[in-house]
């Protein structure tokens, strides 16, 4: 399996975020793609650096207003008397109103869902690198891989078209959707990582095109909070097209297999002609997050489930923290998709 990583995505190094009114250490650190390129490398698997600057490609998915934030908010923030030395919202318009703000911190407000997704000088770089590893991997489907794998860092799927959250800039799994689009009719993306894709959902939500699938922690008592449950189907042309299966705090492997069933049985009604894999591996019983107990066989077991698609396929990841098992929970992944 062709495997994608720049070392330009360790560039962004976020030290804190806010838990229960308490700023604690970041783990969305770098090290977690130290440890899964350690993973990968020991298992055989050759990682390629991806071409950068596909800018057309990113703009397809996210709006040109947040993406002009991106690129300035942290040289507008430096400029501010007594600005920290990294953006971080301090306003949160409930709703978001009907005006758009020139300054910095109501941008920041308005574009930061919360205080996990801070932006430093180096940021944007890595954000760009993340995004370029799923592109690459995309586009290697597209010219006829069966499956290619994204080391995405940072993460992506709490982005919104407009809106960072939860670690996450930019959608790397709708980024490479959009793309496989361009050749199938019709994709389905099945996102298995411990929280809901809740800005995937968004993105795609009145959209008929592109399949949202997420088996997740039950959002009543886990992080997005506001998304991830089961009554929300999509809008519009997307109506029926998003399909959320929340799990009760704890659920093992056995839950999370039965509710995988349920995902690929409507992948299959929906006619999905190629597969993104938005890959979580912070479901692991050992993770920081502890909100579910998937063990290394899970992994190895709902990969296999995916793989009976048979579709093309991009692999993204997405969430999983430092811990002893976490590059073999990835390595367990690929092994039981098929590309050992």
């Amino acid at each position: 399996m062709q495997v994608f990583f720049s070392d330009v995505q360790m560039r962004h190094a976020p030290r804190e975020f806010l838990v229960r009114g308490q700023w604690q250490p970041c783990p969305e650190k770098p090290e977690r793609a130290t440890a899964l390129k350690a993973a990968l490398l020991a298992a055989g698997h050759r990682v390629e650096l991806p071409p950068a600057g596909h800018r057309a490609a990113i703009a397809a998915v996210h709006d040109h207003r947040y993406l002009a934030f991106l690129e300035t908010a942290h040289a507008r923030w430096r400029e501010l008397p007594g600005a920290s030395t990294t953006v971080i919202p301090n306003i949160h318009p409930n709703g978001r109103g009907v005006g758009y703000p020139h300054s910095v911190v109501g941008q920041a407000g308005y574009h930061m869902a919360d205080t996990a997704c801070p932006l430093d000088g180096d940021s944007l770089d890595a954000i760009l690198a993340s995004a370029d590893c799923a592109i690459a991997a995309a586009k290697s489907v597209l010219a006829g891989a069966r499956s290619a794998y994204a080391l995405c860092r940072p993460p992506g799927h709490h982005a919104f078209a407009d809106m960072a959250g939860g670690f996450c800039y930019l959608n790397n799994s709708a980024i490479a959707a959009q793309i496989l689009r361009g050749q199938y009719g019709k994709v389905a993306i099945v996102d298995v990582d411990l929280h809901h894709g809740n800005g995937t959902q968004g993105i795609f939500y009145d959209r008929g095109d592109v399949l949202t699938v997420s088996v997740h922690a039950d959002p009543a008592n886990f992080y997005p909070f506001f998304w991830g449950h089961a009554g929300e189907t999509g809008e519009g042309a997307g109506k029926g097209a998003n399909l959320n299966l929340p799990l009760p705090l704890g659920s093992g492997d056995d839950a999370f297999l039965a509710a995988l069933d349920l995902g690929l049985a409507k992948v299959r009604s929906f006619g999905a002609e190629a597969l993104v894999v938005a890959l979580g591996l912070d479901a692991f019983a050992g993770d920081p997050f502890a909100g579910l107990a998937v063990t290394e066989d899970g992994f190895r077991r709902i990969a296999g489930k995916l793989a009976t698609l048979q579709l093309p396929s991009v692999l993204v990841q997405e969430g999983g923290y430092l811990c002893p098992e976490l590059g073999r929970n990835l390595v367990a992944f690929l092994e039981g998709f098929g590309g050992a």
